[in-house]
């Protein structure tokens, strides 16, 4: 039995001895390869943090400590240690999922997997001790690049204002997130990490801090000047240190020893602690650390000797189809720029950035800024383009409302990972974007169906300059073109049945699910017609009449049901008085567990065969009911029988 296998929970820790803990965390780093090539998921990120993972379980005492992890795909050291090490079916349907996860394990706080959230959630954890007056230790890890984001940063304010609350936060400090962290504070970081001792560290200079955003010099002068002597404002802890927090740091994260003295130091503290981990992303794995673009953050099924991807390819990608576009659009539009948050290659903007370095800013994970910045860009005469995952931009709804919309700016938002992602769980979905945008006063939603829409209406998009356009794609591969037969005002007609019944709306890549689906009725003698409205919101005012003319429309939007583009449908139909049933069929209200996005799709009913049995059946029970209705009528309009004189006797 290996040492690892000996692993049971976090007790089996306790008793290992130096050499002992070096061989577990070089099986560890071996098991990890190997399970991850087989099934895709988050390599790098932990592979560089077994020793911290190792040494937080040795020194706290899980569940009764909490441990609390930022994003969470760091969390795969964490799962083994606590007694989870069938990684067979790692992200697929019915195995552990990619993140913490509350079923899994008591072990697992926070299943949400965006960024920067963890330090408000020890945040309310050790106040929630404290008002009880609860024993245990709360521990935040949190990464360099999460450490960017606007949230962390608010949280680290509140922290700081209860000196006698324990609470310990960790930075594990890899330099990336995704790719390399950026901005003030990565400055900030990076000139600690550079030091090879407390004195060096002490001698860190008011002109780095002073490029640091996130302080500025007023918030310096206030902060450093007023209360300190010259050698300590110009501290490099300082920055953390004059909010509260004592730090310690930096730990090389790698020496196991370190960091649990470290830990334990913080742990005997009565007060805000920050300790400053140096790790190396994709360590042990020399095809990770080679890896220059990101480290290996995810793999797809791979051989772990070659690194050669295993997986079938479907061809092109939506992001590669956008990245290709865009990088064509700036070679025309000098006015085009683009931005992103710290992620720069995921979205697809690695060409436009080779090309046009100087037009592309990377603003760490800072969503919210980054959409108000572009609100800036637009009023500043350029048409920024802002690339995101469809999931992350939930969290800048207010500023795409107020800044963006409210003051009629042309931005561009496009939103990669829309719909059903499938495996990375319920927080990487992009299922809300069509539900909670159908509010914004002026903006315009486009849902490609093939590459070709989504050239022509990238193209669309960033033509216009008075109010925001958003195109959004999913992860999959892109399918085969999917013609169109006709045009009904800026309706894509798609398929047209003689005597067509049902109008089949087909949003963006549900539009093959739909074609298969109007051949699933056609044969069942239900005749159908297919469009595709291209650009979802607003509604396209030639709908209201073409629905007119069929008996039944059917929406179907791989986004959720509730206020999406079906409602919104609904809602057109209605104020033009057209009194014709409509059908959603999209993600039900509820957070959906991980699997493959095909599986998911079956799992909710976006299939050909259960969309058409549904409409069959719907079909069917309101033909029985206006037949039940007629012969009703036809009763009460009967004529009244006359009785005889002898059969009123009887």
């Amino acid at each position: 039995m290996t040492m690892l296998e000996n692993i049971r929970g976090p007790r089996d820790l306790k008793a290992l001895s130096e050499t002992e803990l070096g061989e577990l965390a070089e099986e560890i780093r071996e098991f990890l390869v190997h399970a991850v090539a087989r099934t895709g998921g988050h390599l790098g990120p932990n592979l560089g943090v077994v020793e911290l993972s190792i040494a937080l379980h040795r020194v706290f005492e899980s569940p009764v400590d909490r441990i609390l992890w930022d994003t969470g795909h760091q969390s795969y050291v964490h799962k083994l240690l606590t007694g989870r090490q069938d990684f067979s079916k790692l992200r697929g349907k019915g195995g552990l999922s990619g993140y913490p996860s509350r079923e899994e394990s008591e072990h697992d706080v926070i299943e949400n997997s965006h960024a920067s959230t963890a330090l408000g959630w020890a945040d309310g954890l050790a106040k929630a001790r404290q008002v009880q007056g609860e024993k245990g230790h709360v521990v935040a890890v949190i990464g360099d690049g999460a450490l960017t984001g606007g949230m962390a940063w608010e949280a680290l304010n509140n922290i700081a204002a209860a000196k006698d609350r324990p609470l310990i936060i960790v930075v594990n400090d890899n330099e990336r997130s995704y790719a390399p962290t950026i901005g003030g504070l990565a400055n900030h970081l990076a000139t600690l990490r550079t030091t090879d001792s407390y004195e060096q560290v002490l001698a860190w200079g008011k002109k780095v801090l002073l490029r640091t955003p996130l302080i500025g010099n007023t918030v310096y002068e206030s902060l450093h000047g007023a209360k300190k002597g010259f050698k300590d404002a110009f501290a490099p802890q300082g920055m953390f240190e004059d909010l509260g927090l004592k730090y310690v740091g930096p730990i090389d994260g790698h020496d196991l020893g370190a960091v649990e003295s470290a830990l334990r130091r913080a742990k005997r503290f009565h007060g805000p602690v920050l300790i400053h981990c140096l790790t190396e992303k994709g360590r042990g794995y020399e095809p990770a650390l080679a890896h220059e673009e990101d480290h290996f953050h995810t793999v797809g099924v791979m051989d772990p000797l070659t690194c050669e991807p295993l997986a079938p390819s479907n061809g092109p990608s939506w992001t590669s189809v956008f990245g290709e576009e865009i990088a064509r659009i700036g070679e025309e539009r000098a006015d085009v720029v683009a931005i992103t948050a710290a992620m720069l290659h995921p979205v697809g903007l690695g060409k436009f950035a080779e090309r046009f370095p100087d037009r592309v800013w990377d603003v760490g994970i800072a969503e919210q800024h980054a959409t108000v910045s572009a609100a800036g860009l637009a009023t500043g005469g350029l048409h920024p383009v802002v690339a995101v995952y469809a999931t992350f931009l939930n969290r800048a709804f207010d500023q795409l409302l107020m800044d963006v919309a409210l003051h009629r700016c042309g931005v561009t938002f496009v939103l990669d990972r829309a719909g059903v992602t499938g495996v990375d769980g319920a927080s990487h979905n992009g299922m809300w974007d069509m539900s909670i945008l159908q509010v914004v006063p002026g903006l315009r939603i486009a849902a490609p169906r093939d590459a070709d829409q989504l050239r022509a209406q990238l193209r669309e998009a960033v033509a216009v300059d008075d109010a925001p356009t958003l195109v959004r794609f999913p992860k999959e591969s892109v399918g085969p073109a999917v013609p169109a037969v006709d045009h009904v005002g800026g309706l894509d007609v798609l398929h047209r049945s003689e005597r067509p019944e049902v109008l089949l709306v087909a949003v963006g890549v549900m539009a093959p699910v739909c074609l298969q689906t109007a051949e699933l009725l056609d044969a069942r003698g239900i005749g159908c017609t297919v469009v595709d409205p291209r650009w979802v919101k607003p509604v396209d005012p030639a709908l209201p009449g073409l629905a007119a003319e069929h008996g039944l429309v059917a929406v179907v939007e791989d986004n959720s049901r509730a206020s999406g583009v079906g409602a919104a449908v609904a809602l057109a139909l209605g104020d033009a008085e057209v009194d014709v049933p409509v059908r959603r069929f999209g993600i039900p209200d509820q957070f959906l567990a991980h699997a493959k996005r095909s599986e998911v799709l079956a799992d909710i009913g976006l299939t050909p065969v259960e969309i058409a049995g549904r409409i069959s059946a719907g079909l069917a029970v309101r033909d029985e009911r206006a037949r039940a209705a007629y012969e009703m009528s036809k009763a009460a309009d009967a004529p009244a029988r006359n009785y005889s004189s002898k059969e009123k006797k009887e």
